[in-house]
């Protein structure tokens, strides 16, 4: 299985040219009397609006139910998410979509072990939500409507939309770190995004050359013109790549396999919060909720877009 040998060598890469050095900084003490800057504490909770999101779609599709029963503390009484539900996957599939799901639930709890965090946000799971970014992702109607839940396979390309957002913001939130406590949270949350997203990417790559039926687009076109409509929606240029590219895009201009995506060393893309918030909303501006979050993120970066909009409604 190659793809797990390239996912090693890119999560260990990672991880060590990440692990950080002390700094100092005004000191902030949670309610678990863990000691990070003042500056970190939004930075590290604002990635919770994606893992909730993950947790939710990967607990949903693998066992039909999420953190209210998995572990209801864990969503601080925020909203079920809206339309979630039990995939059509096969068993390999299955196994390795529920070790993403408690992985995810892991995340959640090592965010929240460092800083106090906020409630589950409304999430909108439903079939509908996916079939709404496909068809902005074509710019047009599928017929019928994409359904995630359907098959492995259409779960797998759903799945491709997820991991690779929350990798590309921590890559981006690790710089603005302040504390060796932050620095280390972060970069080992990134090292198992990256790895989740390289086995996705791994699995679709296998198959990027299959049909996806009934629409008769390749499984690589899929995952082309969802990274187009993330950079489209982000506004920050490329920072994204689909499993099959240009020459000149893939690692050192030599060929067109993408099975992991880079910039021209290789070396992970970022994004900020507000990058994030325009792609998740779907809607290319971090004031205006919608896609996955229909009424917004929480969280005090989050937030703070939404109020700011709501000051000149």
């Amino acid at each position: 299985m190659a793809f797990s040998s390239a996912a090693i060598v890119f999560i260990s890469s990672l991880v060590f040219s990440l692990l950080p050095p002390a700094y100092p900084g005004e000191l902030f003490v949670d309610h678990r009397n863990v000691s990070v800057p003042k500056s970190d504490v939004n930075l590290l909770e604002f990635p919770l609006n994606l893992e909730y999101l993950e947790a939710e779609f990967f607990l949903y599709g693998a066992l039909g139910y999420g953190l209210d029963k998995v572990d209801p503390s864990l969503t601080m009484g925020g909203p079920s998410p809206i339309g979630a539900k039990k995939a059509n996957l096969d068993p390999f599939t299955r196994d390795v979509i529920l070790q993403f799901a408690l992985q995810e639930v892991g995340h959640l709890k090592a965010i929240k072990k460092t800083v106090k965090g906020f409630p589950r946000p409304q999430l909108d799971l439903s079939a509908s939500s996916f079939a709404k970014l496909m068809d902005h992702a074509f710019k047009k109607p599928l017929v019928p409507p994409f359904d995630p839940y359907a098959n492995s396979i259409n779960y797998l390309i759903a799945s491709y939309v997820i991991p690779y957002v929350g990798l590309t913001g921590y890559v981006g939130a690790n710089p603005k770190l302040q504390g060796a406590i932050s620095k280390r949270l972060v970069a080992g949350l990134l090292g198992v995004e990256s790895g989740q997203d390289a086995v996705i990417r791994g699995l679709l790559y296998e198959r990027a050359v299959e049909k996806v039926h009934p629409y008769e687009v390749t499984v690589a076109e899929f995952t082309n013109r969802i990274s187009h409509l993330r950079n489209r929606l982000g506004h920050a240029g490329l920072k994204d790549e689909g499993l099959i590219v240009p020459k000149i895009l893939g690692a050192e201009g030599k060929i067109s396999g993408n099975v992991l995506a880079g910039d021209k060393f290789s070396v992970s893309y970022d994004r900020t919060p507000e990058e994030i918030l325009r792609i998740v909303y779907g809607s290319g501006n971090e004031s205006v909720p919608g896609g996955f979050y229909p009424k917004g993120g929480n969280g005090r970066i989050a937030r703070s877009y939404l109020h700011s909009a709501n000051r000149y409604t």
